[in-house]
């Protein structure tokens, strides 16, 4: 299976929006926007057999009405949970969708930036939309912390291995952060001298892995002791939820300072 970023809404929100192809089939990850997403499958001899969503903010939808009315028949996955009109089969957790014989992916309910958040994973990727991103994680939009901190762990326990593609390109600011929050991680240091994305231009292949998360992303880390540390000073109790709470209240101030 063959993946790319695309970019989209390069000035505003630097998203992502996925599109995985197979021969002259594909499948397209949170088109937030149209144009570039027809002009690629268009050039490539693509036929769009399905869209996947996973959570319905404007930035991960817009992009459908056209894609649809170019391909009819592609589908239109997303959360089944608080169901947007733009969703055509509901998802829930434990749902498994085959693309081809041989790649198919599990549906797994990642609550926290929304209520309805979920997230598509194989051993081969994880497209988790705004639940995590390259040393970051996204804002808390409608879900809670205690569904966030849960999410968090739920992707922590999948493979080092696995290949990991979010939907927003912000990895120069997360790592900014990172390196606040826990200045002594070598590996951390490492990545951050590391050349960046070159974003916006076309992505192929994956962003990370989820090994380099849990080493070095502060947020699949914020119950490591040295974390774990500072956010208590910061008034965290030892909860999973607190501790997610105060370190993304954190990068919140941080954000609103930068």
């Amino acid at each position: 299976m063959n993946i790319v970023g695309l970019p989209a809404l390069i000035d505003t929100y630097e998203n992502y929006i996925w599109i995985l192809y197979e021969a002259d089939k594909a499948w397209v990850v949170d088109p937030g926007e149209s144009i570039q997403v027809i002009d690629f499958l268009k050039q490539n001899k693509l036929n769009l057999q399905a869209i996947l969503i996973t959570h319905t903010h404007f930035d991960h939808i817009n992009g459908v009405p056209a894609l649809k009315e170019t391909f009819p028949e592609a589908v239109v996955y997303g959360p089944a949970k608080n169901q947007h009109r733009t969703i055509e089969t509901g998802l829930s957790h434990g749902d498994v969708i085959a693309l081809t014989t041989n790649f198919s992916l599990a549906v797994f309910d990642t609550p926290g930036h929304t209520a309805n958040h979920i997230s598509f994973y194989n051993e081969q990727a994880l497209f988790c939309g705004d639940t995590l991103f390259t040393a970051g994680c996204g804002l808390v939009l409608g879900g809670t912390a205690e569904e966030f901190s849960q999410s968090i762990i739920k992707l922590r326990d999948l493979p080092d291995s696995t290949p990991f593609y979010c939907a927003h390109e912000y990895t120069a600011d997360n790592l900014k952060f990172a390196l606040l929050v826990e200045p002594g991680n070598e590996q951390l240091q490492q990545r951050a001298k590391q050349p960046l994305f070159d974003y916006p231009q076309i992505h192929k292949g994956p962003l990370s892995t989820l090994g380099e998360e849990k080493n070095t992303n502060p947020f699949m880390r914020f119950d490591d002791p040295t974390i774990k540390t500072e956010l208590m000073k910061r008034g965290a109790t030892d909860s999973p939820t607190s501790l997610f709470k105060t370190l993304r209240e954190w990068k919140d101030q941080f954000d609103q300072q930068a």
